[in-house]
């Protein structure tokens, strides 16, 4: 599938700020960057850096002012959508390195809450078989509303609260994943078909020795979505993190099928 991403961002600083930004589909193996287009219309400082685990990248920005940034990409995604019933979990001992941090709570996904819980429900499953039932468990239970949640939010809450938005969702599917024992982290994506249009949040679980997207939304599907990046959680993977006061005049975020 062939994605045509078109996304503008709107600011303004009203003193001199430092700004990291990730907004960059990432160029991987599996989604090929054919064109891209980054322009930041005024700025004091501009530096790339790598991302969590070295998918994607940030940019450091130093600005001031009345600031548009605008992003244009084709990316071209070559991902087959996974046949989970046949996924495995890997056994902890055989775990990889990169994937040890996302077997341990995070700030947003307090896996050590919900151990009880993901026995009782999902124990009898195992593998791709318990990440489906997982998937479905929040499909069902949870309603997406927007505006239900905020920066302070987490898969705790959400869970009590049966609401949320698709970054809610993804922070308790990979909650009760890690609770499982199946390391899980938090993807930030482009998808088409979101709605609202906007930055895309979903799980990434490890099984059978590699990474695999999940949407509990059911927005996105595996093969369609493209990756921005990826961390513990919502806080690792933040589009724009301003470290002095802002304010957001308006964005926008396209996602269309080529």
């Amino acid at each position: 599938m062939k994605l045509q991403i078109d996304v503008q961002l709107d600011y303004r600083f009203e003193q001199s700020c430092d700004v990291l930004l990730q907004v960059e589909a990432a160029a991987l193996p599996d989604q090929v960057i054919e064109h891209a287009q980054m322009t930041v219309s005024r700025y004091e400082h501009l530096v790339r850096v790598p991302a969590q685990d070295g998918i994607g990248e940030r940019i450091w920005l130093r600005l001031q002012g009345h600031i548009l940034v605008d992003y244009k990409a084709t990316v071209s995604i070559d991902r087959i959508g996974s046949d989970w019933a046949g996924l495995s979990a890997v056994p902890l001992h055989r775990l990889p390195g990169e994937a040890v941090q996302y077997l341990l709570p995070s700030r947003y996904c307090p896996s050590n809450q919900f151990a009880d819980f993901v026995e009782n429900e999902f124990g009898a499953l195992e593998g791709g078989a318990r990440i489906i039932a997982m998937r479905d468990w929040i499909a069902g239970n949870l309603s997406y509303v927007a505006g239900s949640s905020d920066s302070d939010t987490t898969a705790a809450d959400t869970f009590h609260d049966r609401k949320g938005i698709c970054r809610d969702y993804a922070h308790l599917m990979i909650t009760l994943a890690r609770a499982a024992d199946i390391p899980a982290r938090f993807a930030s994506v482009y998808a088409p078909g979101v709605n609202p249009p906007d930055f895309h949040a979903v799980a990434e679980v490890f099984l059978s020795d590699t990474w695999h997207l999940v949407d509990a939304t059911g927005m996105a599907k595996e093969f369609e979505m493209a990756k921005i990046g990826i961390g513990r959680d919502s806080g690792d993977v933040a589009f724009l993190t301003a470290f002095r006061g802002l304010q957001m005049n308006g964005q926008s975020v396209s996602v269309q099928a080529a």
